[in-house]
């Protein structure tokens, strides 16, 4: 199945072939300033599934295991699209708001919950999931 997520104006897109490794929320103080938000929703993918179209800028930040994460913004719209985790890089990350149906990418449509969550000694309070 092909999932299609793009930037806010359209212009950088990414396009998976396959079904989602795993769907995990992050807590960390770094995702929450990326964001704006309480947390992060990253859906990975398996780096082979993946295909980019448009022009992207990129940050690379340094995790807390010492190894980088380069992030893949629009240069236009400033949203950030999809990230790829050095400690991973068989993975590509897509941030799951920028699907064109979120719903499609969770075994139970009804609940949009993440299969993980973590750093969560970092969660805002009174933010909870129900994993799956």
């Amino acid at each position: 199945m092909k999932r299609a997520a793009s930037c806010s104006c359209g212009q950088l897109s990414i396009t998976a072939d396959g079904e989602p490794v795993k769907i995990s929320a992050c807590h960390c103080r770094a995702c929450q300033r990326r964001t704006g938000s309480a947390f992060g929703v990253a859906v990975f993918f398996h780096a082979d599934q993946m295909e980019t179209a448009g022009v992207s800028t990129s940050y690379v930040r340094w995790g807390d295991s010492g190894k980088s994460v380069e992030f893949s913004f629009c240069p236009a719209c400033g949203s950030t699209v999809f990230w790829i985790p050095e400690f991973r890089k068989e993975l590509v990350a897509v941030a799951l708001g920028c699907f064109a149906d979120p719903s499609s990418l969770i075994p139970h449509p009804s609940s949009l919950a993440p299969t993980q969550s973590v750093y969560e000694e970092s969660r805002l309070e009174g933010v909870s999931f129900d994993l799956t």
